[in-house]
């Protein structure tokens, strides 16, 4: 027989098929509904975004680990309180950590120190990307697909995640660990992993941040559980990997503590000096720094995740009245498993509701286990909408109807999450990019070249200054006085000794307290500095008490350097500070953004 007869009758039985066609069928992707190498692209498209463009939150990611961090890689710095050897509640392991990775920086061209900056802030929206994708993996895996793409979606769109992925702070590092932690718990596959979990979590809680070990109790307390249910053997298998997990989180500990006793020159476990200042301070503690009402992470996880944080809320009560109502239930998550899930953010949010000082970083370890609950909750409402039965309520909606309300609530999420995005970056740039000039970098305004042993100040805009890895080398920042009266920041020794390098670490310090109280020799006069960093409000002219005058208005002393754009916020209505709303004509006068400008200015001939 003609072979192209046969193939036409092997075709008829079913024993062939056209090559074309056998080529273009597609590899199976198992349980996951994005080939998870997508997964970390998408993941790490929005970490970069981050990395380039979100501003820095908080003042102690620059003073407690950028400066330290310049420090070690570039021999100066500034030194907050906690870094003094009398005080030892931060870990050097941490930031050298850090400091190691920018420092590979300089082995690539055009290196510079703003170089450096970017390039750790890059690695770590890497390193995150990466974390997410375990943890994608993870849920597509422990759970179904529908909540693992649910899951990336409410992280990557949030303006949570903008804030957290690529900052140099601990709680950002421990959201990473914990994410691997949850990663192996949730894993069954080729038997419990209790060890690695612990193992992610505690370094998570010792590099990091020690309270992020709470977020390990769940999936614990899961494990002993299920095995104390078993037989003996079971039992005892637990107990093993229990008892390596531990011995795991103590080498962390060794490890941590060897490198402060080189930094420090002396025994510091600085995990249990965190825990201790936070908890069983005498002097106040982290209360000294403000307090805040319960509502205050309510809102503010609201900003940050809108939808989502309802969603998560919601993610408990939606599945016990899905168990009450639909017990013979679907494809979803066992009972057991569902509680264990969900219980890690309602566990943090209730801890650090309860603390009186609140911040926002606070927050960022829970950030996963919220956008996981969100998508349990959304999986749950899918599965009940998606009743095609028309004896129900749900039946006898049009299936298009139901995906319009659905398409409809996750644009406006997005949109919501991507003007909180655009709003705090086009509000909040200017810290990044007015110190083009000093590098001679700046084509468009004057070319204030900083020179070695200049000074640029900062009055009532210290808590804006984005570190030291934007001036050029051998330019220092200080302080001049301005109406605040709490403790600023000192400056690392500089001093050099014969007992190993870094002296600064371990030299004896002056004028730093735990009790954040001001002292004077933090100051220098204006007249020492060469160039000052200040904000002019032109809706507040009238306001300016005695220690914070107008710089830009001192003609005779100060000429600008370069000037961007900065939100006046005490005179911008709620709404334009919450999301970006566009300069236009048509939107009205109460609910445009008022504008101020953060300015480089230097100091006349």
């Amino acid at each position: 027989m003609p072979p192209k007869a046969a193939s036409k009758k092997g075709a008829e039985k079913g024993q062939f098929e056209h090559p074309v066609a056998s080529h273009a069928k597609k590899k199976p992707r198992g349980p996951y509904p994005i080939e998870p190498v997508k997964a970390l692209y998408i993941f790490l498209a929005a970490n970069a975004v981050a990395a380039q463009f979100a501003p820095i939150q908080d003042c102690d990611e620059t003073f407690n680990y950028w400066e330290p961090a310049h420090y070690l890689s570039h021999g100066y710095g500034l030194q907050t309180w906690e870094y003094s050897p009398k005080y030892t509640i931060r870990s050097w392991l941490y930031v050298a950590l850090h400091a190691v990775v920018g420092s590979l920086r300089r082995l690539l061209p055009q290196s510079s120190k703003v170089a450096e900056f970017y390039y750790v802030r890059f690695v770590l929206g890497l390193l995150c990307a990466f974390c997410q994708t375990l943890l994608y993996k993870s849920i597509s895996t422990a759970l179904n697909g529908r909540i693992a793409i649910i899951f990336l979606i409410a992280t990557v769109t949030s303006p949570g995640n903008f804030h957290a992925s690529a900052a140099f702070l601990p709680s950002s590092f421990a959201m990473y660990m914990c994410m691997l932690g949850a990663a192996s718990f949730m894993n069954w596959r080729g038997g419990l992993k209790t060890s690695r979990g612990i193992f992610w979590f505690a370094v998570g809680s010792i590099l990091g941040w020690p309270f992020a070990a709470a977020l390990c109790a769940p999936f614990v307390l899961e494990d002993a559980v299920l095995n104390l249910l078993g037989d003996k053997n079971a039992f005892s298998d637990f107990l093993i990997r229990l008892a390596r997990g531990i011995v795991s989180a103590l080498l962390i500990l060794l490890l941590d503590s060897l490198v402060n006793l080189y930094f420090y020159k002396k025994v510091a476990v600085v995990t249990w000096n965190i825990i201790k200042y936070n908890i069983f301070s005498s002097n106040g503690g982290p209360d000294l720094y403000g307090t805040e009402p319960w509502t205050f992470y309510v809102k503010n996880l609201a900003l940050n995740f809108n939808i989502w944080f309802l969603l998560a809320l919601l993610a408990f009560p939606l599945f016990v009245a899905q168990k009450f109502m639909a017990p013979s239930g679907h494809a979803g998550p066992t009972g057991l498993r569902t509680v264990v899930f969900v219980a890690p953010f309602y566990l943090w949010l209730a801890i650090f509701t309860a603390q009186p000082h609140k911040e926002e970083r606070f927050m960022y370890p829970a950030y996963p286990f919220l956008a996981l609950n969100a998508a349990l909750s959304v999986h749950t409402i899918l599965s009940a909408i998606g009743n095609a039965d028309p004896k129900t309520l749900m039946g006898k909606i049009p299936a298009r109807l139901k995906l319009l309300a659905v398409t409809a609530v996750v644009l406006l999420s997005l949109n919501m999450g991507l003007a909180r995005m655009y709003g705090v970056y086009s509000a909040y740039r200017a810290p990044f990019s007015i110190y083009e000039p000093l590098w001679g970098d700046d084509d468009k305004n004057i070319k204030a070249v900083g020179g070695e042993g200049d000074f640029v100040c900062y009055g009532k805009e210290w808590y804006r200054f984005p570190s030291s890895y934007f001036l050029p080398r051998h330019m220092h920042a200080k302080f001049i006085r301005s109406e605040f009266r709490g403790l600023l920041p000192g400056e690392f020794s500089e001093a050099k000794t014969g007992f190993g390098f870094w002296s600064g670490t371990w030299l004896p310090t002056s004028g730093l307290n735990d009790r954040n109280e001001e002292d004077a020799s933090k100051y220098v006069e204006p007249s020492t500095c060469s160039f000052l960093v200040d904000t002019q409000y032109p809706e507040r002219q009238d306001e300016l008490p005695p220690n914070e005058p107008d710089y830009m208005e001192d003609y005779d002393t100060w000429q600008v350097v370069k000037c961007e754009p900065f939100l006046d916020v005490a005179s911008t209505h709620i709404l334009a500070r919450i999301i970006w709303i566009p300069d236009w004509d048509l939107v009205p006068e109460m609910f445009q953004r008022k504008w101020g400008r953060h300015c480089l200015l230097q100091k006349r001939a």
